[in-house]
């Protein structure tokens, strides 16, 4: 009975250590997801960075001091106040974008990562807007971001992290400091309408003025071209007339004209001279003999022409017996 009982201690005890041993195993052993690292410490002190895998620590020595994620990470801080150099309170409330690069520094490098970098990024602020005036605070977006990145990242790879973009994303001017900028871009917006109302007036007027110009320069260069044509048209219509009567007298030469034909030729130009437009006609003497010659001839003919025909006689009545 005794053997026997201690026969079912042992067994029990040796299941127990077995489920205990098997808890430790299974308890120690870590599998670190995609995009994460884990800091290892044995005995206080660190030991390694686990990667992504399996791994397995040994109980009671080793321990997981950290688990670090190794995504970007946005942090959107608070407005903070500064003053410009223009002496103006505003409040810029900023975005850093960065990623942790190694897990030991990240764990030991300073006690609160975030806080660190809300602080510098506040006191770097204030150094670069202090140096600008309000007008180039608002108009300088791009050279904070730059300047407060490249401080930052300069800072922070100390502590294992890697700041890839700062943004800022509001500046905040007093309220009356708005109001009278809005009453400025106002009266700006104004002054650039009536520059651009006047400056379109003023095209239009030198528009008009150009077309009237070049209307009247036309109308001059129509009349010009009118006046050629007409002056050609009667130059062509002088010469075809020369052409004509050289022609005719050519003809006549060539034909071996009598003197009786030059002067009825006369007398048809003379005929042409005398249309009744002229108040004076000088007749040449030659001209005038012809003309009674003709005048006579005509007369004849005329005569000759409606004398009647006359009978002859009858024999008288009871002749001679």
């Amino acid at each position: 009975m005794y053997s026997a009982g201690i026969s079912i201690g042992t067994i029990i005890f040796i299941v127990i250590l077995a489920i205990i041993v098997i808890a430790l195993i299974v308890t120690n052993i870590r599998i670190v997801p995609q995009a994460n690292a884990y800091v290892i410490e044995r005995l206080g002190a660190y030991h390694m960075t686990w990667q992504v895998g399996l791994h397995f620590k040994i109980p009671l020595i080793d321990k997981v001091a950290r688990k670090v994620s190794l995504k970007e990470h946005v942090i959107d801080f608070p407005p903070q106040p500064v003053i410009t150099k223009d002496n103006v309170t505003i409040e810029i409330d900023t975005v850093i974008y960065f990623q942790i690069t190694d897990p030991k520094l990240y764990a030991y490098g300073v006690e609160n990562p975030m806080a660190a970098i809300e602080n510098l990024t506040a006191t770097t602020l204030r150094n670069i807007i202090g140096e600008l005036e309000l007008d180039g605070t608002l108009t300088s977006r791009e050279h904070i971001n730059s300047k407060i990145r490249l401080v930052l990242d300069e800072a922070t790879d100390a502590w294992g992290i890697k700041i890839n973009r700062v943004e800022v994303k509001n500046i905040n001017p007093p309220e009356d400091i708005q109001v009278a900028m809005e009453k400025q871009m106002r009266a700006e917006r104004e002054r650039r309408e009536a520059i651009l109302r006047a400056e379109g007036e003023k095209k239009s007027a030198i528009l008009i003025a150009e077309g009237n110009k070049e209307a009247v320069i036309l109308e001059a260069e129509a009349a010009k071209e009118a006046a050629i044509k007409q002056a050609e048209g009667e130059a062509a219509a002088i010469e075809m007339v020369q052409k004509a009567t050289a022609e005719g007298l050519r003809m006549l030469s060539d034909a071996e004209a009598t003197k009786e034909v030059l002067t009825l030729k006369s007398l048809e130009a003379f005929e042409k001279a005398a249309d009744g437009r002229a108040t004076k006609i000088i007749i040449p003497a030659e001209i005038q003999g012809m003309a009674g010659l003709a005048s006579a001839l005509t007369g004849i003919v005329d005569g000759t022409k409606t004398a009647p025909k006359q009978k002859p006689a009858a024999p008288p009545a009871g002749g001679s017996k």
